[in-house]
Formats: C-alpha cells, structure tokens, sequence
C-alpha cells in the first residue's frame, strides 16, 4: 500500500469565544497555539475535521 497523502495544517485564529465544541476539534488535529503547523494524513476524517474550523485554520497539500 502506498502512504496517503498528508495534509498540513496551521491555526490562524485564536479560540477565544468560540464554542467549546470548536475548541475540541482544534485539539483533535492536534493545534494548541497561534501559528502552529501540524502534518496529518488526508483521510475523511481528517477531511472532516478541517471542514469544522475551516475559518481557523490554513490547510495546505494535496
């Protein structure tokens, strides 16, 4: 099997006033800080985790 492709993600906004469900998302792609970069696989969950706080964060890849 070939690697799946990787994703690279990056928080651009802060959190502060969003709900706590948002904030959840965020710490499940694994982002803690402003301008934190972090590499996942692009899988659909992935996929649907980005989709949540697309207005956060920068996604970069394939």
């Amino acid at each position: 099997m070939s690697n799946p492709s990787q994703l690279s993600i990056k928080l651009k906004r802060s959190l502060i006033g969003h709900p706590v469900k948002m904030r959840l998302v965020v710490r499940g792609l694994g982002l803690r800080k402003i301008g934190q970069t972090v590499t996942r696989p692009d899988t659909a969950q992935v996929r649907g985790l980005v989709n949540k706080v697309r207005h956060l964060i920068e996604v970069s890849g394939s």
